[in-house]
């Protein structure tokens, strides 16, 4: 195990912060969900929720969206998302205008304006470590009332390996000052895995899968009763 879970909050979450640092950390995040599995891990969790590849439109809201380059990317596998981006950083909406074919809105990600059911999928990626247990508890409940097929959440490892990783990530690769702070310290709010199985089971959540996946990822993946 690795040591207790940090608390500590991240630049980015200083939404005070709307200048070219937001800018700049997203473009340095879309080379890490591309290259250590972000993208990848999103792209399984589609699969596991959508049964192949579905004709028609799927519906999907993605919550604390950044760029929203993990559900970009596997649009060729899946040509039917239609993809809704919500987050509340305006510089972020700002970022999210320059990609084609998103809905975007830009509101409080734990107050989310729409109604129950309105969309197929919930999936939110680096999202929920930014939060308390009791939160990310809120969080996931919202979610599943949110979706009609389930939720997919693509979020960190909490490991010693992990941490070392990504500091050898950010200080030989990375330029952004935001980056090289909450990269190592994002880690330290990852999840290990007996957390995140008290947290689905203290909401009632039984139906899911819980996969470790590359690189220090988690792919957890709950679907609605009536699927």
């Amino acid at each position: 195990m690795f040591l207790k879970r940090s608390y500590t909050p991240e630049i980015m979450d200083d939404f005070s912060i709307q200048d070219e640092r937001i800018d700049s950390a997203l473009n340095e995040l879309k080379n890490a969900n591309r290259f250590l599995g972000g993208i990848s891990t999103t792209r399984n969790g589609l699969k596991l929720l959508l049964k192949g590849k579905p004709d028609g439109v799927i519906s999907i809201l993605d919550v604390g969206s950044g760029a929203s380059d993990n559900l970009l990317y596997p649009r060729n596998k899946f040509p039917g998302l239609k993809i809704t981006s919500i987050d509340l950083n305006k510089r972020a909406c700002k970022y999210l205008r320059h990609s084609s074919g998103l809905d975007i809105i830009c509101a409080n990600t734990l107050k989310i304006p729409v109604k129950e059911k309105h969309f197929e999928i919930v999936h939110s990626s680096l999202f929920l470590h930014h939060f308390t247990e009791e939160e990310i508890k809120h969080i996931l409940k919202s979610f599943t009332e949110l979706s009609r097929r389930g939720v997919i959440i693509n979020d960190l490892h909490r490991s010693v390996f992990a941490l070392a990783g990504i500091k050898i990530v950010a200080s030989v690769f990375s330029k952004s000052e935001m980056f090289k702070n909450d990269g190592p310290l994002s880690v330290k709010r990852g999840f290990i895995k007996k957390e995140l199985i008290n947290i689905l089971n203290e909401i009632g959540v039984k139906n899911y899968t819980l996969k470790r996946k590359w690189a220090f990822r988690w792919l957890l993946v709950i679907y609605n009763d009536d699927e």
